[in-house]
């Protein structure tokens, strides 16, 4: 995975209750991670986002586990980019990232669909062209 290719980046503070008997962050927490991450990417790529006015689901969430992350790991961040757009749907990109000795280790990655919804009808919707343009523009 080529993480120039990502634009932003979102620091983590791993904390203790993270960890699990093992002394790993546990598997649910990578899912948690991307939410967080995800919340300030919408606001950084998409200014005009308004959590009261635009709102998606969450239609799908994959984690690739590749190696474990502990409590010590240095630099941890979440590397994010939209990956694609569709009609009523856009999927974001996820690499859970920390630094050994200089060098980048990829912790798991992943991806996540989200559903443009609208909150009156309850009803699925088209995803706004402002939105298409401000993810779009983001990331080139």
């Amino acid at each position: 995975m080529d993480l120039n290719t990502f634009k932003f980046k979102f620091p983590l503070q791993l904390r203790w209750n993270d960890m699990d008997a093992l002394g790993h962050v546990n598997n649910a927490m990578f899912v948690t991670y991307f939410e967080v991450a995800r919340g300030h990417y919408m606001l950084k790529a998409c200014p005009g986002w308004d959590w009261h006015k635009h709102m998606f689901l969450i239609g799908n969430v994959n984690v690739d586990y590749r190696k474990e992350l502990l409590l010590n790991a240095e630099k941890t961040a979440v590397w994010m980019r939209t990956s694609k757009i569709g009609t009523k749907s856009f999927i974001l990109e996820y690499a859970v990232v920390s630094e050994k000795n200089g060098d980048t280790v990829v912790h798991a990655t992943g991806s996540t669909t989200q559903i443009m919804f609208d909150m009156k009808s309850r009803s699925t919707i088209e995803v706004a062209d402002w939105v298409r343009d401000a993810l779009t523009n983001f990331e080139k």
